[in-house]
């Protein structure tokens, strides 16, 4: 949808959550996406976790909105970024669903058509990965072309405005061991999920996790001095979000609110005075792009499944979303079937009071099988660290044996959580009589978003999916990853 504020076919943020009109066209905004990796809602201090110390992004939320319902489309990097870039389901990429996918040159991206308006678009780090973007018609990765920011910004043509996608690394695996306690954070008292073992082992896992969010948020305090020291930091709009949540069991590579809610906020800084805000409205990732072309007056657009987040930001509405529909295909290659490409396909829908996911094959084992005859791969659909060798040498303990089996066993076809008894989506109330009318609805809705949606997976199908071959391979052992392809 796109709506036009002011005189037709401009409009101007210029305070966060206010537009006013100009007799001129006035300038197009820059735009700087910082895109973290494999980083989960709620651990930011933004949010209201005093363990981690984030100022320079609780100064941007002093400047923006922050979000507090944002979930990426699927749990899982290339999907995720793909969706972000194209502004569409992931079910709707054909092979772009699956990690190391194929994300077809045809599909319109934001990058394409923002080039098209004049801006000058790149990116540095991890763009649209991993895969191989050669193999798919792209002669440059998908997000644009490489280039550090403080050069883009040096060689920046006068009157141009950019697009930049900072792609940090953090806070995705490995870590250096000890790294958070060195760094100041007390694995005693982080916030664990209760889906973890609580144990000191954990938590210095977790504590190392959380160490490179406070990295990222100090590269994020380099990019904003640069803007400063160019004078371009009130024309630059700053979105921080992330791909996927954290690289833990029962969290990244699910449709649980660890693998799928993300941190969200978008900036703009201002001489003005103004009030921060937050939204609890639902946001997907997919919003983003249709949000980028309505700040640079893109007129010309391709068929979107995401909603701009304008009205939201304009203070014209509250509501973005009534909920979110979620989904997964392949992640890595961990199961023998189909040449090593079997996936676990999932669907889900969250909204305030539930989450309702549907395993369309569970005969196969969410994680990745335990091991593959001839590989290294060990429950290949979780990252290798310290948790996870941790929960697989333990899974027999009375403590650890149920969280293991959440991580790492099988699921059943249906899954239903009421949120509000149980935010870390630990027990499973599908068969639950009393709330057989509420799993029906939710069922139904799902169903009908697969149908209108064309997705590959209604009616019991999809095995196609399966059969995409992977643009890189690699295998997910105990305590790392072993790439085939270098």
């Amino acid at each position: 949808m796109r709506v036009n504020y002011c005189l037709p076919g401009f409009f101007l943020l210029v305070t966060l959550g206010f537009f006013s009109c100009k007799e001129a066209a006035p300038p197009k905004p820059n735009i700087l996406f910082i895109l973290a990796d494999d980083w989960s809602y709620p651990y930011a201090s933004l949010y209201g976790d005093s363990t981690i110390r984030t100022p320079t992004i609780d100064r941007l939320a002093h400047n923006g909105t922050v979000f507090t319902n944002a979930y990426c489309a699927a749990p899982s990097c290339t999907p995720s970024r793909a969706a972000i870039l194209t502004g569409r389901y992931p079910h709707n990429l054909g092979e772009g669903v699956n990690l190391c996918g194929k994300l077809d040159y045809k599909i319109p991206t934001y990058v394409q058509l923002l080039e098209k308006e004049g801006y000058q678009v790149a990116f540095d780090r991890k763009g649209w990965a991993p895969g191989d973007f050669h193999k798919m018609g792209y002669t440059r990765n998908p997000a644009g072309k490489m280039a550090e920011f403080d050069t883009l910004i040096d060689q920046l043509p006068k009157g141009k405005p950019f697009f930049f996608w900072f792609g940090t690394n953090d806070p995705h695996r490995p870590y250096e061991l000890g790294s958070g306690k060195k760094a100041g954070i007390d694995p005693q008292v982080i916030r664990l999920p209760a889906f973890l073992p609580d144990v000191p082992e954990i938590r210095g896992d977790v504590a190392d996790h959380l160490a490179e969010v406070e990295r990222l948020d100090r590269e994020i305090g380099g990019l904003l001095k640069k803007l400063e020291s160019a004078g371009q930091l009130e024309n630059t709009i700053i979105v921080v979000t992330s791909d996927n949540g954290m690289p833990f069991p029962h969290a990244k590579a699910n449709l649980y609110d660890y693998g799928t809610r993300v941190p969200l906020l978008i900036s703009r800084f201002s001489k003005q005075e103004k009030q921060p805000a937050r939204n609890e409205s639902f946001v997907n990732l997919i919003d983003l792009m249709p949000t980028f072309l309505d700040w640079a007056d893109v007129k010309q657009r391709p068929v979107l499944d995401g909603l701009s987040l304008i009205p939201i930001l304009s203070g014209q509405q509250t509501e973005h979303r009534p909920e979110v529909f979620l989904e997964r295909e392949r992640h890595c290659l961990c199961r023998p079937e189909f040449d090593y490409g079997a996936g676990y396909p999932m669907r889900a829908i969250r909204t305030k009071e539930y989450l309702y996911i549907r395993n369309f094959r569970p005969d196969r084992m969410p994680a990745g099988d335990e091991s593959i005859p001839n590989t290294p791969s060990v429950f290949g659909d979780v990252d290798g660290g310290p948790t996870k060798i941790y929960m697989m040498d333990h899974r027999n303990d009375t403590a650890v044996k149920p969280l293991f089996a959440l991580g790492f066993g099988k699921r059943p076809a249906e899954e239903l959580y009421v949120l509000k008894d149980d935010p870390y989506n630990i027990h499973n109330r599908a068969n639950d009589a009393g709330l057989a009318p509420a799993k029906k609805e939710l069922s139904a809705r799902l169903a009908t978003w697969m149908k209108e949606g064309n997705d590959p997976r209604r009616g019991g199908g999809g095995d196609q999916i399966d059969k995409y071959e992977a643009t890189t391979r690699a295998w997910i052992t105990r305590d790392g990853i072993i790439f085939l392809d270098e």
